[in-house]
């Protein structure tokens, strides 16, 4: 089975607590702070396989979390770091944030390995803020939280070329023949699942990669189908083979068919529609002296060649005029002077974590009026900091400045004497 599109969660490690431990040793009977740091949490990471060509394995997998930091030890024992995890995946991924849809990395060209979420890093042990006046503190700081994210992959593959055309015109046939691919053959009236690539090996030049993008109906710009699940492939081509059949053995008209799959093409991304393109008349092979066969290919140079679009009789099962067709692509290609297609980052996962999550809220309440601090970052300090210790209570007292907290306070319109509240502890307000 071919799977070009997943959606996952994926979550970095929580950086390690760190320790609060005072030494304990015979004949040292007044020892000092000795927690050692927290570990840093795992990092997600993606990397490319070039063995891989589909998102398969996502349709059994769908939550990756990196292992957390540990917590410091005593005796200044720094605590492990937490494993990575590496997700691996094809080339031509796109991982997008999944709610907006914007792009976060393209895993194409020299784009091979990217940390995508950062692990926490480790709190510090109480080692580190032991001072002249303060020489046994009992706190420490807590490990950095993890970032987690919701991510749509997009496999859009990697191709110089692209091949489209209706079901059953000889895509498959054509691709087999002029390169290196073999896609599963046969006379279906259904479509290719697969987009098969395959390399182009022209003597004198250096080749090109060729891909036949699954057969097009209409109303796959719009989701009719597999329409879009096909589409996202030929967003990466430079130019495009339209490939028809020439001698309407399946009773279709080849110029109504380039004009629907142009239009497909337009309504999907207008941008693709514009880029070069040829017309390979396939199966000239089966036509025969009727007139209107071989008229057909009269109608398609009268019709496209006057737009700037060549057209190629071609037989993809004799292989009559294929070189013709493929050095004109190659020149084609040579002249369009421009890098791979590469999707642009649109989210940045560290602003979002740094803005998306406030730390913590500053409230009045004119019920009990009273101001109302409240936020994970000041639960935590409470939880580690010893307020009825005077060096305590100024450490955090430090914190709640350091954090813009009482300048939030004075811009609320707090005064000396007002009742701060935070968690079910109380306080009077004095600067």
């Amino acid at each position: 089975m071919f799977v070009d599109r997943a959606r996952i969660f994926v979550k970095s490690g929580k950086g390690g607590d760190g320790h609060v431990s005072f030494r304990r040793e015979k004949y040292v009977p007044n020892g000092g702070p000795d927690g050692g740091d927290g570990g840093k949490g795992g990092d997600v990471i993606f990397e490319v396989d070039e063995g891989l060509n589909t998102l398969i394995d996502f349709r059994h997998i769908r939550k990756y979390k990196a292992e957390n930091g540990e917590e410091g030890g005593k005796k200044n024992c720094h605590g492990k770091n937490g494993s990575d995890i590496v997700i691996k995946v094809p080339e031509g991924t796109v991982i997008k944030e999944a709610q907006s849809g914007q792009v976060i990395t393209d895993m194409s060209g020299e784009n091979k390995r990217v940390i995508l979420l950062k692990g926490g890093k480790g709190g510090n042990g109480n080692q580190h803020y032991a001072t002249s006046t303060m020489q046994a503190p009992k706190y420490a700081q807590p490990g950095q939280e993890a970032q987690e994210l919701e991510l749509l992959l997009e496999l859009k593959v990697i191709a110089d070329v692209g091949l489209v055309g209706f079901p059953n015109v000889g895509k498959s046939t054509f691709l087999s023949v002029v390169t290196n691919a073999r896609p599963k053959i046969a006379n279906y009236h259904f479509t290719t699942l697969n987009p098969n690539l395959g390399v182009v090996d022209l003597e004198g030049t250096g080749g090109f990669v060729i891909a036949d993008i699954p057969g097009l109906i209409e109303g796959a710009s719009e989701g009719v189908g597999l329409g879009h699940e096909f589409l996202r492939h030929i967003e990466r081509t430079k130019v495009i083979i339209h490939i028809v059949d020439a001698a309407g053995t399946e009773g279709r008209d080849p110029i109504e068919d380039i004009y629907a799959i142009n239009k497909e093409l337009e309504a999907y991304n207008p941008d693709i529609a514009k880029r070069p393109q040829v017309i390979a008349a396939n199966k000239i092979d089966a036509i025969y002296d009727d007139g209107e066969s071989e008229n057909n290919i009269e109608k398609l140079k009268a019709e496209f060649e006057p737009q700037g679009i060549k057209v190629f009789p071609i037989s993809a099962v004799s292989g009559q005029n294929l070189k013709d067709l493929l050095y004109e692509v190659y020149n084609m290609l040579q002249e369009i002077d421009e890098e791979p297609t590469v999707f642009a980052q649109e989210y940045f996962p560290e602003m979002a974590a740094t803005y998306g999550d406030m730390p913590y809220t500053v409230e009045y309440d004119e019920e009990e009026d009273e101001y109302v601090v409240e936020g994970p970052r000041i639960e935590k300090m409470l939880g580690y900091t010893n307020l009825e210790s005077e060096k305590g209570f100024t450490f955090f007292q430090n914190f709640l400045k350091e954090n813009g907290i009482l300048e939030e306070l004075e811009n609320l319109g707090i005064s000396e004497g007002d009742t701060v509240r935070m968690y079910g502890l109380s306080f009077d307000y004095y600067k």
